[in-house]
């Protein structure tokens, strides 16, 4: 924006002072709010990974769990890679699935029919022993790397960023509902984000509908808290009490740096 700001400045320098009268009226707040970066930016998306990161493996480092898998006891079987890809809710098979259209024999290949069984359970069958050491290898070529960030953005960060911005909603609204259907999925169960994001419109009205920013973002968190404690493995709410809602009563709605947060009872932060 400040390269096309920095031509519309001088354009209307080389302009004749005849000219002026005629020339369209300067960008109100509202329009030039409106054209701000969202999450989408490349700076917004990179504090986006690291606020994620701290939350799903304790650190600011997103770019080392691409090869991160353990099965973390939450019924969804292993979890992997950069947001989190599971065995039991089918993104890890899309992902395989993906991977291998890209780069055909690839060492996790062998897995897609016990990837195919194993969905919708916590099971193993199939990928141990040596799944977990074979997930590892394929992290270390750039196709599966990139192939998770194919998937990441196609199934989690393109469409929450989309109805946020759908919603009127700035860069912080736009993450919250990025880290919430990056942990809740966008499924039709009670607990998903759609489901979420309904029982917060019940309560309040989004900027999209004239409502008031802060007041509905609050009542989204107070929607995706009682989504969290309706399971045992995310119950502990920390990644909205002491992050999100921290920097949503700040005011910083366009999550400018710097960003002070904890997670799990742990420090981060982002200068």
């Amino acid at each position: 924006m400040l390269a096309i700001g920095a031509l519309i400045g001088s354009a209307l320098v080389a302009v004749p002072v005849a000219a002026h009268a005629t020339a369209a009226p300067a960008p109100t707040v509202r329009s030039t709010a409106a054209a701000a970066a969202g999450l989408d930016d490349p700076a917004k998306k990179e504090i986006a990974m690291k606020i994620v990161s701290s939350a799903e493996n304790s650190t600011l480092d997103w770019k080392a769990q691409y090869k991160y898998i353990e099965d973390i006891g939450d019924g969804r079987g292993y979890t992997a890679g950069i947001i989190g890809f599971c065995s039991g809710t089918g993104d890890m098979l899309d992902l395989v699935e993906y991977y291998t259209q890209v780069k055909p024999g690839n060492v996790l290949a062998k897995y897609l029919p016990a990837l195919r069984d194993v969905d919708g359970s916590d099971s193993h069958a199939g990928l141990d022993p040596n799944f977990t050491g074979d997930w590892a290898k394929a992290a270390q070529d750039a196709e599966f790397r990139k192939a998770q960030d194919h998937e990441r953005d196609r199934v989690y960060f393109n469409p929450s960023v989309k109805q946020a911005k759908s919603d009127g909603l700035g860069v912080l609204g736009q993450f919250i509902y990025y880290d919430a259907i990056v942990m809740h999925g966008d499924g039709t169960d009670s607990t998903s984000f759609r489901n979420i994001r309904k029982r917060a419109l019940s309560k309040a009205k989004p900027p999209s509908q004239g409502g008031n920013e802060t007041a509905y973002l609050h009542a989204f968190l107070d929607a995706r808290v009682w989504a969290m404690k309706q399971e045992e493995a995310h119950s502990d709410t920390s990644r909205v009490d002491t992050a999100q809602r921290v920097f949503l009563k700040k005011g910083n709605l366009n999550l400018n740096t710097p960003l002070d947060w904890k997670v799990y009872g742990d420090s981060f932060r982002i200068g």
